[in-house]
């Protein structure tokens, strides 16, 4: 099952890739559209640029021809004096470009203009021969199958005699590989910034999701009625997971209130329930005995006297179970030898089966087994175990019992050849009342309150230790209980 930081985690890397993938086209798809554009801005500016020079290099040089009084026969031969006088510095320029005089006559060609197409000359010549000349930027179409050519025009000032224009031209050219490069750019950077983006996704759930965690770990330790009284550290601030602990502390306030009333009444019931039925039961032994009772009501008193006592039984263990979970049922450690306890509950087996010829068996170390336990209560832990294995062995079955001395534990098994206890079962067979199916229920061949086992747990794990089942239908159970040497019982 994926975890909720993954989901969150997983969750936060779609929705970026999504966002990045939407951000890259766009940013592809603008700049497809503009980059011609900008690439005409700029080539624009560089023919102005360069016309701009050109013209007011040729009005300084008119400027100077003028002071020195140099004598000029026409502006023609004025301006192609000045062409000529700068020729070296404009073929190094490396533009396409054109100079006319007032006339439209062309004075100066330079080399890269030298290789335009013929059509190209006569698109020229049809610019500078124009009265105005019509300044500025425009483009040229020389050819179906030529690219435009872009140019920018400029005039002479005509003072002093010298007229003419500027003209200064160019090719369009988009740097396709710059798209290209743009593309790459974004393959190779989006793997980087979505693998760093998901970590860092993945460590914020995780940190924003550590008070649940912890709220988790403190919900599994509070498992039982002891633990009720416990309560969840609330997060500080406001925010869901702030609420959410404070709901769940309201919950288990009322929970435990409810528990604890509940466990109250199970005890103070049990005990108050405990004199009448011992009221009840002198009474019914009392008719029994007595010689004036009628033959008749005798087996009406029998069967009241088998059911007070299996009320006896039932009251016996509530308020066992309810001491237990107040902490008040306190153990008699003494150190015992354990094979003692265990040889009286074969014993008491043995009697019980003597019936239906069930043997028993008691496996037992030879050497003494000493473990500080409560005597008493060791015995009804293994009273309840036999006779449930007696109970459900069928005839003719056998028990065992075994004793086995280890190195850190001490175990004890009782393993019978009965009915067995479906897999399913097995987990719900330690709980307060339950019953796995008819065989077991009170009403059925084998009647009993379902204590027996949740009394056992307790015992078992007041001492310290534990106790599991094992089994199979149809081919008997064995209950194992288990106690570490070594350590004192929880208080």
């Amino acid at each position: 099952m994926q975890s909720i930081r993954f989901r969150l985690a997983a969750y936060y890397s779609l929705a970026l890739t999504a966002t990045m993938v939407a951000f890259g086209a766009a940013v592809y798809w603008e700049r497809a559209l503009t980059a011609p554009r900008e690439a005409e801005l700029v080539l624009d500016q560089h023919l102005a640029d360069r016309a701009t020079s050109v013209t007011e290099l040729l009005r300084q040089q008119a400027r100077t021809s003028r002071l020195t009084n140099a004598p000029a026969a026409n502006s023609r031969d004025s301006l192609r004096t000045l062409v000529d006088s700068a020729h070296t510095y404009f073929d190094e320029m490396g533009d396409e470009m054109f100079i006319a005089d007032a006339a439209g006559h062309v004075v100066y060609v330079s080399p890269a203009a030298q290789s335009l197409p013929a059509a190209a000359y006569s698109e020229v010549s049809g610019l500078l021969v124009r009265h105005p000349l019509p300044a500025g930027s425009g483009e040229l179409v020389t050819g179906p199958d030529e690219a435009p050519l872009r140019y920018h025009l400029a005039s002479v000032d005509s003072a002093g005699g010298i007229g003419g224009g500027v003209l200064v031209a160019g090719q369009l050219e988009i740097d396709s590989t710059a798209l290209q490069r743009i593309l790459l750019s974004m393959l190779m950077m989006a793997p980087l910034i979505l693998v760093a983006s998901a970590s860092l996704g993945y460590w914020l759930a995780g940190r924003s999701l550590r008070p649940v965690e912890v709220m988790i770990t403190e919900l599994g330790a509070i498992q039982d009625g002891t633990s009720l009284n416990r309560r969840l550290a609330v997060p500080p601030g406001d925010d869901e997971l702030s609420r959410l602990g404070q709901k769940l502390n309201d919950m288990l306030g009322r929970v435990e209130r409810s528990f604890i009333a509940l466990r109250r009444f199970t005890a103070d019931a049990s005990h108050e329930l405990k004199t009448p039925l011992m009221v009840l039961r002198a009474g019914v032994e009392r008719s029994l005995t007595h010689p004036q009772t009628p033959a008749e009501i005798v087996p009406a008193l029998d069967e009241t006297l088998r059911q007070i006592n299996q009320m006896s039984e039932l009251v016996n263990n509530l308020l066992t179970l309810a001491r237990a979970d107040e902490r008040r049922a306190s153990l008699a450690l003494v150190d015992t030898d354990l094979r003692t306890v265990v040889a009286e509950a074969a014993e008491t087996a043995e009697i019980l089966g003597e019936e239906r010829q069930i043997s028993v068996t008691a496996a037992l170390p030879g050497h003494p087994v000493q473990l500080p336990v409560d005597t008493g209560r060791m015995r009804q832990l293994l009273m309840n175990l036999v006779t449930n294995a007696v109970k459900y062995t069928l005839p003719g079955g056998s028990i065992t019992i075994r004793l086995v001395d280890g190195a850190d534990t001490v175990t004890i098994a009782v393993q019978d050849t009965g009915i067995g206890i479906a897999p399913g079962d097995l987990p719900n067979v330690f709980e307060r009342f339950w019953r796995a199916d008819i065989a077991r229920s009170r009403t059925g061949e084998h009647p009993g309150t379902g204590l027996g086992l949740a009394i056992s747990q307790w015992i078992a794990e007041a001492h310290g230790g534990t106790i599991t089942a094992q089994s199979r239908p149809g081919r008997g159970s064995t209950f194992t209980v288990t106690f570490p040497k070594g350590s004192r019982p929880p208080s």
